[in-house]
């Protein structure tokens, strides 16, 4: 049977993508259209077949291969080889080795006071406590002027990355983010022929001089860590360290771990936060919690965390219609057949996040924000890829549990202590760059929140 998809076009699909505003919502509009197997045109991989359905979805879930093509645009960011589609009998013990510190309760645990006092001192920012408590105006904006979630989360989720990946801070994560977004607009625009401002040569000598001063930072503490002069000592550089990679090797490590987890850690809790200042009645009922877990304690220790279950729905819920990551893609070794259709091998298969998140005969009302779709009763029901925020299989994220620990945590840190309510007149957009991200921020006014 014949795939369902759009017409071809001689752009390559790249006018319908930017037509769309992006790959994500024109994944909703594919499927929406032709059902949950769609042929479609995708500019790096000429033609895809995008699934929406989870069960099919299991039929690629083994699949270890990457189009090369559709991930070209984070090559730039490697000089030992593009890993984000290096060869399956490389990537697999590498991906063990960065398991086996991402995924580690021990490495979490280490770090986790660190990481609650780089919360709490955004927090104390806020609330102006860092300077006169009484001047909040001046120090922290609370109940003054709006909070912009995207651009103090995400500074802050890069600040925890670098304290674990690079083994202490940075001091202007700032100008980090700016580096990465340099980077990643231009080659973003690339690939998908978006118009941006300025012209190539301007684009690409700005993202040149991101690129090497990246570089440079993560070098000179690579650098640090393999002559011993440091002493606190990153799990992640001494581990890849220990299993011999070159310095270069480590570098691009610890880039695409950096890259990957303070867009998609800061992004997922300010739009968990959005979310609950729309919905006060969920957010109260967190707060709740968070006074019956943590009684009079400002922040949670670590094994804390399980107990909070309705924070953890309403995050989970959040990243289900807010899905940080972009998409997953992987290239059939050999042919599949996925239902009534048969996969040719060398097909690109597209895993559109949004699309499955918002599979009607999965999520009834799938545009409602319901934590209570994650009880485990709930959960039991649907089937196990109906849910991939963090993507599927052999090339899953493998820092997933490490960006759960550090976005509850910011959560919990955050909602003991302030409530959160949209910005009067400010209209949240979402967009497409490399995470969903929302246009001109998401601005709330916070204000402090009496326990109980």
């Amino acid at each position: 049977m014949d795939i369902p998809g759009p017409a071809p076009r001689a752009d390559g699909g790249a006018g319908a993508v930017a037509a769309a505003g992006g790959l994500h919502t024109y994944q909703l509009r594919l499927h929406a259209e032709y059902g949950p197997v769609v042929r479609f045109q995708l500019p790096g991989a000429e033609t895809a077949v995008s699934v929406a359905d989870p069960v099919l979805l299991e039929a690629t879930a083994r699949v270890d291969k990457r189009p090369e093509p559709l991930f070209a645009f984070l090559a730039p960011l490697f000089e030992t080889g593009n890993l984000q589609v290096m060869p399956a009998d490389e990537h697999a013990p590498w991906r063990r080795l960065l398991l086996s510190v991402l995924a580690g309760r021990p490495s979490h645990e280490r770090y986790f006071a660190r990481f609650t006092e780089l919360v709490t001192a955004l927090a104390d920012r806020w609330a102006g406590d860092a300077g006169d408590a009484g001047d909040a105006g001046r120090a922290g904006q609370t109940g003054h002027e709006p909070v912009e979630l995207q651009k103090d989360l995400t500074e802050l989720s890069l600040r925890m990355i670098c304290e674990y990946a690079l083994g202490g801070e940075v001091t202007d994560p700032g100008s980090v983010v700016a580096a990465f977004e340099d980077v990643l607009v231009e080659h973003l625009g690339q690939l998908y022929h978006a118009p941006l401002p300025g012209t190539q040569e301007e684009r690409a000598e700005r993202a040149e001089k991101a690129l090497a001063y990246l570089r440079a930072r993560v070098d000179r503490v690579v650098a640090a860590h393999r002559s011993g002069d440091r002493t606190d000592r990153s799990d992640l550089i001494g581990a890849l360290v220990e299993a011999g990679e070159r310095p270069a090797r480590i570098r691009d490590t610890v880039m695409v771990t950096m890259l990957a987890a303070h867009h998609t850690t800061g992004v997922a809790v300010s739009w968990t936060l959005h979310l609950l200042g729309r919905h006060p009645e969920v957010a109260e009922r967190i707060a709740g919690e968070l006074d019956r877990v943590l009684g009079d304690r400002a922040a949670p220790e670590y094994g804390d965390l399980r107990r909070l279950t309705h924070l953890e729905m309403a995050l989970k819920e959040a990243m289900r219609l807010y899905p940080p990551g972009p998409y997953g893609a992987r290239e059939t070794p050999e042919p599949l057949v996925l239902g009534d259709y048969e996969i040719p091998a060398g097909t690109t298969i597209f895993y559109p996040f949004w699309a499955v998140h918002m599979n009607p005969g999965h999520w009834p009302e799938p545009e409602k924000f319901m934590p209570e779709r994650f009880t485990p009763q709930e959960v039991a029901k649907r089937p196990r890829l109906a849910y991939i925020p963090f993507g599927l299989g052999p090339r899953s994220c493998e820092g997933a549990g490490l960006a759960m620990v550090k976005a509850e945590l910011i959560l919990a840190v955050l909602l003991k202590r302030f409530r959160f309510r949209p910005a009067p007149g400010h209209e949240v957009t979402p967009v497409e760059r490399f995470v969903l991200w929302a246009a001109d921020d998401i601005r709330m006014i916070v204000s402090p929140r009496t326990q109980g």
